[in-house]
Order: C-alpha cells, then structure tokens, then sequence
C-alpha cells in the first residue's frame, strides 16, 4: 500500500470517530429530548442525509476533485456537530434533529475515501486498498466511544454538550491531512450522463448495492437501538459505550485482511460469510439473557458480518463502471444503500418499542437470506459464463 493510501486511512478514522461517537449518543439523547417511539429518528434523519451526500458528492467532486470535496465535507461535518450541541444546550429535540442533516452529509461525502483509496491503489490491489481504508475504523472505534466517556458529564446539566462541543476537533485534523494527499485532478472526475436504467441493468452493480445494503441496514437496525435496550436492561453509558466501541473495532480490524481473503477465496465467498456472522448475531441476541457479554459477543459478530458484506459489495462495485462513469454510479450506490439504512434507522427505534427487542433482531433474517440468494445467482452467473475481471457486468 502507498503512502497516499495510508493518509487515506487516517482520514477515514477520525471522520469515522465523530460517526462512531455519534452512535454513542444518538439513541441516548432522542430518548431524553424526544421520547422512546422517537430515539432513533435522528439516526434515521442523518442516514437520510447520507443518502442525499451521494448527490452533493456527485457535483463536488467533478468541480473540486477528490481533496476540495473532502474538505468541504469536513466543513459540513463541523456545522452538524455545532447544532448537534445547540440543541442540546436548548434543550430543543426539532433542532438536535436539525443537526443530523449536516453531520449526515459530511459523512456521507467522507464515504468516497473508500473510492479515492482504489483510484490511488495499484490495479491489482484496489480491494486492499479499499479494506485497508475502511479498517481505519479501528481508530475511529477507541477514539469515539472514549471520547463519550471522558467528555460527556463535563457539564452535568447538559449531558454530552461538552462531546459535541470537541468533535469538530476531529474534521479540522482531518483537512491538513488532506493537504499532503495526493489525488487526481478535478478534470479527471468527469460527470457522464450514463442512465440510471443503464447502471441498475448491470449484474454487477445488483450484487454489490444488495451486499453492501444488507450488510449496512441489518447492521444499523440493530445497532441503532443496542445503546437504549442496553439502558433498559439497567447498563450505563459507560457500558454501552464499551460495547459500541467493541462493535466498532470488529467493523474496521477485519479490514487489514479482507482484501486478502477476498483475493484468495473470492468476493462471493467472503460476502456469504458476512451474512452467516450477521445471523450468528440474531441467534446471540434473541436466545442469550441480555448480560453484558451476550450484547458484546452480538454486536462484534454484527461487526465482522458488516465489514465482510461491505467491504465485498465495494469491491464487486469497482468492477461494474469504465473509469469516466466512476462518480455517477458510485453516487447511485451510495445512494441506494444509504436510502436504505436510513429506512432502518427511522423503523428501529419504533419496531423495538412497540414489537420488542427479539422481533427487531429477527427482522434481519429475511434480507440476509435474500443477500444469500442474489450473491449465489451473480456467482453462478460469472462461473458458467467466465466473465474476465474487470469486465463490466
């Protein structure tokens, strides 16, 4: 891996920190300012603003190219933390909402950081690149998480004011490393006009949006709303900090080697995998008591299930475009999976409230299947066909 590669990294974990703080809280401070029903609507709207970063990345990275859109996400980021805090201090749960638009969209143009890795990678090592990226989460898991625990009752009357009040810290580091990255020209990012009906007819394309949507919403459903159940089964915020913290690092350490095992056994393989862990940790949930360990022990096969579906449909996604369609259908599939995620975020605080905890978790199991099947056809499909890597298809 380049050095270009590895700032890259150091990018993706302290903009990831503010995302993993953020996980943290979200559910903690929906539920004081806005009731049970409603904790995890703020989660919901902030995945919503990823969805729609997808379309700001669209234009800003052709315009800006790689560094200037990144730096005008860390821009964003640093607005959505500031309102996160205003609202808090106001007490006011319409404006803590109003903050998750901001946050949403600085996080979601940051999500290119996987993109840029592989353009800046060496052909044959883009999933590499991509899995090391992404494992820059690792950091992002203990800076996070610890970051909540140590700064959140500084101010007693306004628990987690002082956490948002130091996250911008994170996005400013984050613009001068950007400074010492380099990256192809704006000229380079082109805007093809290549229809949507073009993109979602490609194979390819399918396999990767179902992976890396099942592997994201199935991990944020259950995810959102671990912090308030942990709370409800009489845990503090320290406990469910540890536990966010852990699933964190089970999300990003796998990816010092899933671009290995990807090139080793497979994408299709390390995909299915994933979805077995994701299961795995519906098993964890529903049939275990909720002790502490039985909350650590699902949320880290959540983890590993994630960065494996993940990290696989980003990979089979590289292989789906001609280098002049890069940002269009990389937007378009962030944009799904993202809509997506932003659909279980906003269901799962209700789900839990009002079906319980065990029928949230078993609501995972029929997108994981359905993952299974269309990961199984697209394999059969290149296997019978011997469609060369690289091909679109």
């Amino acid at each position: 891996m380049n050095r270009n590669v590895w700032l890259l990294f150091a990018c993706q974990a302290l903009t990831n920190a503010v995302m993993s703080g953020q996980a943290v809280m979200a559910a903690l401070v929906g539920y004081r300012l806005g009731g049970h029903a409603l904790n995890t609507l703020p989660i919901a709207i902030q995945m919503v603003a990823v969805m729609a970063a997808s379309v700001v990345a669209g234009y800003a990275f052709p315009r800006f190219g790689r560094r200037g859109g990144f730096w005008l996400g860390c821009a964003i980021m640093i607005t959505g933390s500031l309102t996160f805090a205003a609202g808090i201090w106001l007490h006011n749960f319409p404006l803590y909402c109003l903050g998750a638009v901001p946050a949403g969209l600085g996080f979601g143009i940051a999500q290119h950081l996987r993109f840029a890795a592989a353009e800046v990678a060496d052909p044959a090592a883009k999933a590499r690149a991509i899995s090391l990226v992404l494992a820059g989460g690792v950091v992002s898991a203990i800076i996070g998480p610890e970051l909540v625990k140590r700064t959140n009752a500084i101010i007693p009357d306004d628990v987690f004011l002082a956490t948002y009040l130091c996250l911008p810290i994170l996005p400013l580091i984050t613009s001068v490393i950007l400074s010492f990255v380099r990256v192809p020209p704006a000229q380079t990012y082109t805007r093809l006009a290549i229809p949507f009906r073009t993109i979602l007819a490609r194979p390819t394309f399918v396999t990767a949006v179902v992976s890396s949507l099942v592997g994201y919403g199935t991990m944020n459903l259950v995810m959102s709303s671990t912090p308030l159940q942990m709370l409800l089964c009489g845990f503090d915020v320290g406990a469910s900090a540890d536990v966010i913290r852990t699933h964190s690092i089970a999300m990003f350490l796998p990816g010092f080697i899933t671009g290995r095992l990807i090139q080793r056994f497979g994408v299709h393989r390390i995909i299915a995998v994933g979805g077995l862990l994701t299961l795995g940790c519906v098993v964890v949930n529903v049939y275990q008591a909720p002790y502490f360990a039985t909350f650590l022990v699902a949320l880290s096969l959540l983890g590993v299930g994630w960065n494996f579906m993940f990290v696989g449909g980003t990979t089979l996604l590289t292989s789906s475009y001609l280098p002049e369609e890069r940002v269009r259908v990389q937007a378009t599939h962030d944009f799904i999976v993202f809509g997506s995620v932003a659909l279980t975020a906003v269901t799962s605080g209700a789900v839990e409230a009002t079906a319980g905890w065990n029928a949230l978790n078993l609501t995972v199991v029929p997108p994981v299947l359905i993952a299974f099947i269309v990961v199984g056809w697209h394999w059969l499909g290149r296997t019978r066909m011997a469609v060369p890597s690289g091909t679109m298809g």
